[in-house]
């Protein structure tokens, strides 16, 4: 009957979070509203930053030499979290009129230098080919898919952008794509005739060895009706598209790979030109225009999503059956034991004779020896970063985090870190009150400035790495003060007022007294070592959550998007909730040895799984091909800095989940 009614349970969940995904997909929140166009309407085409899969170093788009608008570039206003991630919106000189289809618009010429020859150092636009960097457009706050073909397949992809070129794969040789076509289709508006929202946009690249005049750009008009841009060369050897004595058509792959025709080297003077495809779709909808790319290229499906969590799930259900098993078993034999009043001569003897976790009644809550300190400083950041993810992932779920608002995640999580500085003062001064420590100043400075100097030293250290190579990773100077006040300015200060606030509240009550003499600690087991708890409490709540884990992992480093915030938060709840049980259980198991140093090993072994996470991010980094030292600092960097948060949070969990266990048995048995 038990396990019908959780199966029962379990189905119920699992068809709610897929009608929640079938629901969410096209939500959108107030403040993002749809932008309508009229017929001829000029729509900006802006560029972000070029990115790479292989470096991991964004850069500014302007500098590879591409085509600047005719004013010169400007950039876009930009949130705190834009410039955070690196993004760099500008304008381009790309001109789209609503509903007016373009054939060969010329954009401009570019020397992109000297070409690739052994011995001699390659231009700029050979290198980023070579190191696989692509474009990312946007036009009307939506991210360019982008369409390759060959002559078998046509494929196009959500994420990524699109490549800027490729390299011969026999040859070795770095070609450009210096003609797009911009394909955009549209939706027209319910109940206003003439107006249109655009709900998909897409770009397909060709490489086309244009053989050219220069013209004189001194008072240049467009040649036609049909052309918006003045021509900046004559084509000598037009392709079909972009010869005007050929009936008009749209470049294709068939033009693009003819018999006499050849891609165009990264090197010397480069033409780039331009299709424009309008296409009407009445099928999709605004709202609905992100779904594609929420799905992540469809690399896990929802089911398969369903089917994981609910593994998850049961997993979750089992363990926690077994850890109450356990737990209360051995707990009821040994409560009934320890509050036995003893009738008979053997029984009091063996009632005198204490064993087992109550032997170390005196000793269990004694304040740890090894840096009590620091203990105190971790579980406060520990609570701290758990202040921040939670609402986090929860108010992501619910769809609060829009993927057209870019940067607000990043921005949300620097905020609420810094509101949730008091919560970190509150909870480190309250355990160090309990381990009856005296430097509560600097108790206090340490809670303030361990993880957010880490961490900042670990940004600066990448920001001027990145600023070496030119990358827009390089955070402007204004952006690094901003972060120091919020820093120094209003997290120091809410973490002294939380402090403040846990330093005027009593201690943590204990149910035993402790004794003056520490007990001596026998042998232990090789399965109770300190090296084996961790491992073995670490990789139970690192199994939990491992398919989520690649997801997010690919969403930070390979430019996947990941906006499924129901899934993680889901997983995130399992992963401590696996790390609480399991904790608890090799509490148990440490107190039956006679072993009472558990704060510590609490600690550490609740945040088990950070080591898992790390051991997985250094396999991951596998499937990245550079070597370059650039791309080791900024990967292991901001890894290590992830992995350390959630050894905190986790270890957090861990200490208390143990703490409260601890003051539960205890207060159950007589204490003579």
């Amino acid at each position: 009957m038990k396990s019908n009614l959780i199966s029962l349970l379990l189905s119920l969940l699992l068809q709610q979070l897929q009608l929640q995904q079938q629901q969410v997909s096209g939500y959108y929140l107030p403040g993002v509203n749809p932008k309508s166009f009229i017929e001829n309407q000029e729509v900006l085409l802006k560029v972000n930053k070029v990115t790479s899969t292989k470096t991991l170093l964004p850069l500014e788009y302007y500098r590879l030499p591409f085509c600047p608008p005719p004013d010169g570039a400007s950039v876009d206003h930009e949130n705190f979290g834009e410039l955070l991630e690196g993004d760099r919106i500008e304008n381009s000189p790309y001109v789209l009129l609503f509903k007016k289809d373009l054939y060969c618009e010329q954009v401009c010429l570019s020397n992109l230098g000297r070409g690739e020859h052994k011995g001699a150092q390659s231009n700029k636009m050979v290198k980023a080919i070579h190191n696989q960097y692509h474009n990312n457009w946007i036009v009307d706050n939506l991210n360019s898919a982008s369409k390759l073909e060959d002559e078998d397949f046509i494929t196009t992809r959500y994420s990524q952008g699109f490549p800027i070129g490729f390299v011969h794969e026999t040859e070795n040789v770095a070609y450009i794509h210096n003609h797009v076509n911009i394909e955009i289709e549209y939706h027209p508006v319910e109940k206003k005739e003439g107006k249109f929202q655009i709900v998909r946009f897409t770009v397909e690249p060709f490489s086309i060895k244009h053989d050219f005049e220069p013209l004189p750009t001194t008072g240049a008009t467009a040649t036609s009706a049909d052309k918006v841009s003045p021509p900046v060369a004559t084509i000598i050897n037009p392709i079909p598209s972009c010869d005007p004595k050929l009936p008009q058509n749209h470049t294709d792959f068939d033009m693009v790979v003819a018999t006499d025709r050849w891609p165009q080297e990264a090197a010397g003077k480069v033409l780039y030109t331009y299709d424009v495809i309008w296409k009407e779709n009445k099928d999709l909808k605004w709202a609905n225009r992100w779904d594609i790319y929420l799905q992540m290229d469809n690399v896990m499906s929802t089911k398969i999503r369903l089917v994981s969590i609910g593994r998850k799930m049961i997993i979750v259900l089992v363990l926690s059956a077994m850890v109450a098993a356990i737990l209360t078993r051995n707990l009821n034999r040994d409560i009934s034991r320890y509050n036995r009043v003893a009738q008979t001569d053997e029984e009091r003897a063996e009632a005198l004779e204490e064993y087992g976790w109550k032997l170390v009644h005196g000793d269990v809550f004694r304040p740890p020896t090894t840096l009590p300190m620091l203990l105190s400083v971790f579980a406060g950041t520990g609570a701290q970063l758990l202040s921040v993810v939670f609402p986090t992932i929860f108010f992501a779920a619910l769809g609060f985090m829009n993927p057209a608002r870019r940067g607000h995640l990043l921005m949300a999580q620097c905020f609420l870190f810094v509101l949730a500085g008091g919560v970190a003062g509150y909870i480190s001064a309250r355990i160090y009150k309990t381990f009856k420590g005296k430097s509560w100043y600097m108790n206090t400075i340490m809670t303030a400035l361990f993880f957010p100097g880490f961490t900042f030293a670990v940004f600066f250290i990448i920001d001027i790495v990145a600023a070496s190579q030119k990358s827009s990773d390089a955070v402007p100077f204004g952006t690094v003060a901003l972060l120091l006040f919020l820093w120094l300015g209003l997290s120091v200060p809410l973490t002294f007022v939380g402090a403040y606030v846990g330093y005027t509240r009593d201690a943590f009550d204990f149910p035993v007294n402790t004794a003056g003499i520490p007990r001596q600690i026998p042998d232990q087991p090789f399965f109770l070592w300190y090296p084996c708890t961790v491992v073995i409490c670490g990789i139970v709540p690192y199994g939990s959550c491992i398919v989520e884990l690649h997801q997010v992992l690919s969403s930070m480093w390979q430019e996947h998007y990941f906006y499924v915030f129901g899934f993680l938060f889901i997983v995130f709840c399992i992963l401590l909730i696996t790390a609480a049980e399991i904790t608890v259980l090799f509490n148990y198991f440490q107190l039956c040895s006679e072993d009472h140093h558990w704060w510590w090993r609490s600690f550490a072994n609740g945040g088990g799984a950070a080591l898992w996470v790390m051991l997985y991010a250094v396999v991951y980094f596998q499937s990245f091909e550079s070597n370059s030292l650039a791309t080791y600092v900024l990967y292991f960097g901001y890894m290590t800095v992830a992995c350390l948060g959630l050894f905190l949070m986790s270890g957090f969990v861990g200490l208390y989940s143990c703490l409260w266990f601890n003051k539960t048995i205890y207060a159950s048995v007589k204490i003579d």
